[in-house]
C-alpha cells in the first residue's frame, strides 16, 4: 500500500470520527451513581490519571473498556502525517474505548483533561458485569448502534450546520450532562481547551472564539476563560433550531 493510499484511509477515518463526535452532541448518557456503587466491588483495575496522562494510545492492544469515575477525558485519533482529530469528551459515568470492542487494538487514544479516576472493564469480564448491570448493557448497545449509524445520519449535518449551531448544540448537550451529574446546568466549567473544542466541532479556533463572542453579545451567555454561564437557555435552544428545549429528556436517536 503506498503512502497516498494510507493518508487517504486515515483522512476517511478522521472524517468518520468527526461525524461520530457530532452525533454525540445530542446523546451522551452515563452509568448512574447507584450502578457505579454496585460496580465498585467488581473492578480490580482502578487508575488515577494526572492531566495529560493517557489511559490508552492509538494502536495499543484492546483488552478493556473504561468508565470515567471522576474528572474528564478526551479521545482523539492521529493520522500518519500527524494531524489530530478530537472525537469525544467524556465525563464521570461515561464509557471510553468502545471502538476497541471486537478489535485487537484501539483506533484512537484517550487522555485525561484533568486529574481523573478511571475504572477498567476487561473484555473477558464483560459478560459477568453486564449480566449484573443490565442498564450498562443497554447503554453499550445504544452507543455501538450510534457508532454504526453516525456516518449516514450526519453527512447532511456536517454539510449544513452553521458554526454557531454546532457550538450551541455542544453547550446544550454539555449542560444536560452537567445536570445528570447533579451539577448546575447553567454554570459550566469546560474541561477542554478552546483548541480541542474547535477541533472536535470541525471548526477553526478563531471561528469558535467569534461564535462565543456572538452569543455573549446576544445576551445568551457570559464567558470567563473556561467558565460559561448560560443566561438565556431559551435563546440557546432556539439557536440549535431543532425544537428541543434545554431541559428536554436526552433521548436516543
Amino acid at each position: 500500500m503506498d503512502s497516498s493510499t494510507t493518508i487517504a484511509d486515515a483522512n476517511m477515518l478522521r472524517r468518520s470520527y468527526k461525524l461520530f463526535a457530532l452525533s454525540q452532541v445530542h446523546l451522551p448518557t452515563g452509568v448512574g451513581s447507584t450502578d457505579l456503587d454496585r460496580l465498585d466491588p467488581l473492578i480490580a483495575d482502578k487508575r488515577l490519571l494526572k492531566r495529560g496522562e493517557t489511559i490508552f494510545r492509538q494502536g495499543d492492544a484492546s483488552h478493556s473498556l473504561y468508565i470515567v469515575r471522576s474528572g474528564s477525558l478526551k479521545t482523539y485519533v492521529v493520522d500518519p502525517v500527524g494531524g489530530e482529530q478530537v472525537f469525544g469528551f467524556h465525563l464521570p459515568g461515561e464509557i471510553v474505548g468502545i471502538g476497541g470492542l471486537g478489535r485487537d487494538s484501539f483506533l484512537g487514544s484517550a487522555e485525561a483533561l484533568e486529574r481523573s479516576n478511571v475504572w477498567a472493564l476487561p473484555h473477558a469480564q464483560l459478560l459477568q458485569i453486564l449480566d449484573q448491570l443490565p442498564v450498562l448493557h443497554q447503554q453499550m448497545m445504544q452507543i455501538i448502534s450510534r457508532w454504526a449509524d453516525a456516518t449516514l445520519e450526519h453527512l447532511v449535518i456536517m454539510g449544513k450546520l452553521r458554526a454557531l449551531v454546532r457550538l450551541a448544540m455542544f453547550l446544550r448537550s454539555f449542560a444536560s450532562r452537567h445536570e445528570r451529574l447533579s451539577r448546575d446546568p447553567l454554570n459550566l466549567l469546560l474541561p477542554m481547551s478552546r483548541r480541542d473544542l474547535a477541533n472536535y466541532l470541525g471548526l477553526a479556533l478563531e471561528t469558535v472564539s467569534r461564535e462565543f463572542s456572538h452569543m455573549v453579545a446576544q445576551g445568551i451567555l457570559t464567558v470567563d476563560r473556561r467558565e460559561v454561564c448560560i443566561l438565556r437557555p431559551d435563546l440557546l435552544a432556539a439557536v440549535c433550531g431543532d425544537g428541543r428545549s434545554m431541559h428536554a429528556p436526552n433521548s436516543a436517536v
